[in-house]
């Protein structure tokens, strides 16, 4: 499997990984420069050349893979007889260098509503390398046509259309994802507020919306829905900067995609 195949593979199945490439080859050397090898927890795909480098390099990329904040790494091999290795004796003669960039899982999005403000959203966040969900009860939303805008996007972008309960696509969603509730509809609103707190493997939940509106929420949701103050709390609302003012959907969009990396940055911190 080619390494492009082999980084799309682990994206897909949102597995971390780290890509190995032969940086610099002096002399002799089992594979030339530019040769790749991509290493995810348990499988590998590609090759480096074999043998003691390659298998000093799946150890180390494994390492990377369970550090918490894994960084790039450079690995200086001698190939000669005189060096003693970790995997055996690997003698071609000449010296590499292997750098291993870690693929980490990436930021999950999911958008409930694609009016106005949802449609401003998703542009801006389709410029950022994340996976983003955007979902809507209304098809003509989602048409084509209306999100051409997002034909070059970044991310990688996932249209769903759910013309009935649209929380039901909540559990779904990728561990550790970002929620933005933004319907056309209070009542849709309510029951994916109702449904993200129950669903515990989201990431934040932000709700749009004004202090009327979450005040009728939070009631409903604690005597109807027999949520505690604190789980209540997970929601946030409004959502955005409160330095960012102004009630056109571009503005809008633009303070909760801030604040929104705010929430990326600190979770890399």
């Amino acid at each position: 499997m080619a390494w492009v195949a082999a980084v799309a593979r682990l994206r897909a199945r949102r597995e971390p990984g780290v890509l190995v490439t032969v940086a610099t080859v002096r002399g002799h050397a089992p594979r030339d420069a530019g040769a790749k090898l991509v290493v995810g927890q348990s499988q590998t795909w590609g090759s480096i050349g074999g043998g003691n480098v390659e298998a000093v390099a799946i150890d180390r990329a494994r390492e990377l893979i369970a550090a918490p904040k894994p960084k790039p790494d450079l690995i200086d091999f001698a190939l000669n007889d005189k060096v003693v290795n970790r995997h055996g004796v690997q003698c071609c003669g000449g010296t590499v260098s292997i750098l291993l960039e870690p693929l980490p899982v990436v930021q999950a999005v999911a958008i409930f509503g694609l009016g106005h403000v949802g449609l401003e959203l998703a542009r801006i966040l389709a410029r950022h390398d994340l996976d983003l969900y955007l979902i809507d009860t209304r098809s003509d939303m989602l048409a084509v046509e209306r999100l051409g805008a997002l034909a070059d996007a970044v991310a990688q972008v996932h249209v769903r259309h759910t013309p009935l309960l649209p929380e039901d696509v909540l559990v779904e969603l990728p561990h550790g994802a970002h929620v933005l509730i933004m319907t056309h509809d209070h009542a849709e609103d309510a029951a994916l507020c109702d449904a993200a707190l129950r669903t515990p493997h989201l990431g934040s939940i932000g709700l749009i919306g004004s202090a009327a509106k979450w005040a009728r929420f939070r009631k409903r949701l604690s005597t109807e829905g027999g949520h505690e103050e604190a789980v209540i709390d997970r929601i946030k609302t409004p959502i955005g900067t409160a330095d960012i003012a102004g009630k056109e959907p571009a503005t809008i969009a633009v303070s909760v995609a801030a604040d929104l990396l705010r929430v990326f940055s600190r979770e890399r911190a």
